[in-house]
């Protein structure tokens, strides 16, 4: 059986186009049922005057870029998968990927030397070791369990 795992990158992305475009649906119903009015219809009937007023609202308020970033959640839900994965029964089950660019290759990590899970960081204590290790969650690449793919960016 096949089954697809969507990239973190790739939910964001949908999940910001469906909100799109069911934010255009709706204003396209909103404006033709002003197009019925017809004092409105007289004046600004023309389609790309509403195309406007709605594009200079949407971004005076800010929402496209705050609410349809279609990148903007990935560093929450790394974070997130993180926790879970930090906070799992069975942690010792999980690797960690994540990106180095001292050494510019992947290097995995197990959760078990996890010491904290900060907002923007995971810290880690190697076994052996007496320093700790800090890494950027935006550096997670990958998460697998038992050997297969659990997550990935």
């Amino acid at each position: 059986m096949l089954t697809i795992v969507l990239r973190e990158q790739d939910k964001h992305f949908l999940a910001s186009l469906y909100a799109a475009v069911a934010v255009i649906f709706a204003w396209k119903g909103i404006w033709e049922g002003i197009y019925v009015i017809p004092i409105i219809s007289d004046y600004i009937g023309d389609p790309f005057v509403f195309l406007f007023i709605g594009l200079t609202m949407l971004t005076f308020s800010g929402l496209i870029f705050k609410e349809f970033d279609p990148f903007g959640g990935l560093e929450k839900s790394t974070t997130k998968i993180i926790n879970e994965v930090h906070n799992h029964p069975e942690k010792k089950q999980f690797i960690i990927k994540y990106y180095d660019k001292i050494k510019k290759k992947n290097i995995t990590l197990n959760p078990a030397s996890i010491v904290k899970v900060e907002r923007g960081a995971i810290i880690v204590k190697l076994a052996g070791q007496k320093k700790e290790i800090f890494i950027p969650n935006h550096r997670v690449t990958e998460v697998l369990y038992k050997g297969k793919q659990y997550w990935r960016l």
